[in-house]
């Protein structure tokens, strides 16, 4: 058999089988296309979920507000109960959040581990984002928790709303019936239904404590899909502190530069890997000696500047070469020279 007919053999391998009929390669993209289109569809409609009622809350908030500076007879817990409806509108938009999260999940998967694929090499999907994906299909979990749901909703949306709708709380208290000449008069006008003034303000104040300790302290929490970074199936490295992307930066410049890595290969066939490295990747190779803490076996690490997206050629390469191999793969602030930024300036 010739190697084109091997060739135009695997081209018509079937992927997927069941009961007789076969999925070929054509028809495997056009499912995973369409897949892909019915994910966005899902998360635009939990998009527009939550944009209604986030829609809610401003109707609402302004509605009360002009009902109490309109009318100076309408007691100042109508604002109050306005901060109750605002709760309600929030959770319910953490939740339509977290589900729109799940379907954006998707999405970006698909976008990153498939489609991105075919662009670097080794052009081809991780198995890892087959397996994550068909996890996520037959057993769909929230990728983020009520708290980040929350908090990140809190945060971009309702607390500048629950900010108007409290200094709207102290204005109605301040000018009506009429202008306070004392702050102590707050306290007085603040009473109602048999409840001390004291209490209701307490009872405000504690419950604008809690709203700020959940908007600041849930901001470490980073699971939603468009806050974290790919990792091109290199795991979970915090690269945005790695790479010291907490730094200051001008407005205007927008980096192009991908991600670089150091990666360190320890095998027992140095000299086939780093030819391979040499000739398929077109990278420099610096060979280290080292030996077994315990089993003082004699291997060589291989050291090798790479970016991010080459990841995948590389461990494909050393498979096939060296499985017996494993690879070290640790983010690295800058490298020059060789294939990255030059060692002099010009």
């Amino acid at each position: 058999m010739t190697e084109e007919t091997h060739k135009d053999d695997h081209t018509h391998e079937p992927v997927w089988t069941y009961r007789g009929y076969e999925l070929h390669a054509g028809e495997f993209n056009t499912a995973m296309v369409h897949l892909f289109r019915a994910e966005v569809n899902r998360a635009n409609v939990w998009r527009q979920r939550l944009d209604t009622t986030t829609n809610w809350a401003v109707i609402t908030t302004g509605a009360v507000v002009s009902l109490a500076f309109t009318q100076a007879n309408v007691s100042h817990l109508v604002i109050l109960l306005n901060l109750l409806l605002l709760t309600i509108f929030l959770v319910t938009e953490a939740r339509r959040y977290r589900y729109y999260e799940l379907w954006s999940s998707r999405v970006r998967m698909m976008e990153t581990d498939f489609f991105a694929a075919m662009l670097v090499p080794p052009f081809k999907p991780s198995p890892d984002w087959a397996e994550g994906m068909a996890e996520s299909l037959l057993h769909p979990e929230f990728p983020i928790s009520e708290l980040e749901a929350l908090g990140r909703r809190l945060r971009r949306n309702y607390l500048w709303i629950y900010l108007i709708v409290g200094i709207a709380w102290f204005a109605k208290l301040s000018l009506f019936p009429q202008p306070i000449r004392v702050v102590t008069e707050i306290i007085q006008r603040a009473s109602a239904g048999g409840l001390n003034g004291r209490l209701i303000l307490s009872i405000v104040a504690v419950f604008y404590i809690l709203l700020l300790l959940l908007t600041f302290m849930t901001i470490g929490l980073r699971r939603a899909s468009g806050e974290v970074l790919t990792d091109y199936g290199i795991g979970d490295m915090n690269f945005e502190k790695a790479f010291g992307k907490d730094d200051k930066k001008a407005w205007f410049k927008n980096p192009r530069r991908r991600k670089q890595l150091l990666t360190m290969i320890v095998t027992n066939k140095p000299d086939e890997v780093s030819q391979r490295i040499m000739d398929d990747m077109h990278r420099g190779v610096t060979v280290l000696p080292a030996e077994g803490a315990f089993t003082h076996t004699k291997r060589t690490v291989l050291m090798v500047a790479l970016t991010v997206t080459e990841v995948p050629q590389l461990k494909a390469l050393v498979a096939d070469v060296s499985p017996s191999s494993f690879v070290i793969v640790v983010p690295a602030k800058s490298i020059f020279g060789g294939g990255f930024m030059p060692l002099k300036e010009k």
